[in-house]
């Protein structure tokens, strides 16, 4: 099969974490006898400071042009200390989302047995647990409008807006996820307090009934985050809206144990986007410390989700598992430690997809 990616390392540890998880994709292009095609193309501050825009018309095209994007993360301190600023990093990751109709990012949630001793949870709290917490993410406080401060700057707003047609379409995706795992559908909203939460629930209510087969619950955002860390094996699949999703997820992380472990997958109307979802991490930066797994996950992601290669997919994630299994793994997860660099787990993973064997420590 003809393989044709864009790859967007963007800022901070993105290119190095990217540079990996390209070598576990050549591993799996070469074991597997696929053709590859990519190119790559900037996107977030790096972006700026080359073009003036952190998402240039020249890398929107490449992605149109893909059949997926491997994404690494976007963002910079230079811009976090002014506040001001009227051009910023993030705006190339909404641009993006926005403009390849990227209306859910799909983010499982799944624990590896060898690292079960790091997170801050008990391990028999957090042993099995297997959730996927699908976030809508074109719409909500992110994308509302009006947004800004007023003249005297003393003032700011943001809007939070969502139509029914947006909150059918995620809910229904929601669904579909639900039926192909346990049948069990939490949809999290706060519509006690906000008038968007109240429209996401009466729609899920609507659709609901379309879907009897699966058991639907709803719960207020707070309580979500509460049980989260209390019961998270009592999720199966979770919808909610832009930003609760967004924090969510990222206290999810707790669970795996660090954020590098955590991929995700963004699908909408166009060409969708595989990325991990932490952030730039720029202290690591060119340091080779980073953590690459997530995005590596993020990969075998690509090869199921935008090729349906899901052999290919499989062998990413069982050489990611032999490879934390052995420890052999970056210092943010590492045991008593003993780390490894970005580039050695890189080529770990990659030689272990390449010949199918284990990995020794």
């Amino acid at each position: 099969m003809k393989i044709n990616i864009a790859v967007l390392p963007g800022d901070g540890i993105g290119p190095e974490v990217v540079e990996q998880a390209m070598k576990t994709v050549h591993a799996v292009c070469r074991r597997y006898g696929h053709e590859l095609a990519c190119r790559t193309a900037p996107v977030g501050a790096c972006a700026i400071e080359a073009t003036g825009s952190p998402y240039p018309d020249e890398t929107h095209e490449l992605c149109m042009r893909s059949d997926a994007v491997l994404f690494g993360a976007i963002g910079s301190p230079e811009y976090d200390r002014d506040p001001a600023a009227r051009v910023r990093p993030e705006q190339g990751l909404l641009a993006m989302r926005r403009k390849l109709g990227l209306y859910a990012n799909i983010r499982p949630v799944t624990t590896f047995p060898a690292l079960l001793h790091r997170s801050p949870l008990r391990a028999e709290l957090i042993d099995g647990v297997d959730l996927v917490c699908i976030r809508e993410l074109t719409g909500g406080l992110y994308f509302g409008r009006p947004q800004g401060r007023s003249e005297d700057g003393n003032v700011a707003y943001d809007t939070c807006v969502y139509s029914r047609e947006e909150i059918a379409r995620i809910i229904r995706l929601a669904y579909g996820y639900a039926l192909r795992r346990r049948r069990k559908l939490t949809v999290v909203d706060k519509a006690n307090i906000l008038a968007t939460s109240r429209l996401w629930r009466e729609v899920a209510q609507d659709i609901e009934r379309e879907f009897p087969e699966v058991e639907t619950e709803y719960m207020f955002v707070d309580n979500a985050a509460m049980r989260l860390v209390q019961s998270p094996r009592s999720f199966d699949v979770i919808v909610t809206e832009n930003m609760f999703g967004d924090i969510l997820t990222d206290e999810a992380s707790v669970i795996t144990g660090s954020l590098g472990m955590l991929p995700s997958a963004s699908v909408g109307l166009h060409t969708s986007v595989f990325e991990p979802i932490h952030g730039s991490y720029p202290q690591a930066a060119g340091k080779n410390i980073a953590n690459p797994l997530a995005t590596i996950l993020s990969a075998a992601l690509m090869f199921e989700y935008a090729f349906n290669l899901h052999d290919e997919g499989r062998a990413i994630r069982q050489a990611v598992a032999a490879a934390v299994a052995a420890a052999a793994v970056t210092e943010d997860i590492a045991p008593d430690g003993r780390s490894y660099t970005t580039s050695d787990v890189g080529d770990r993973v990659a030689e272990a997809v390449l010949t199918g064997a284990g990995i020794s420590a």
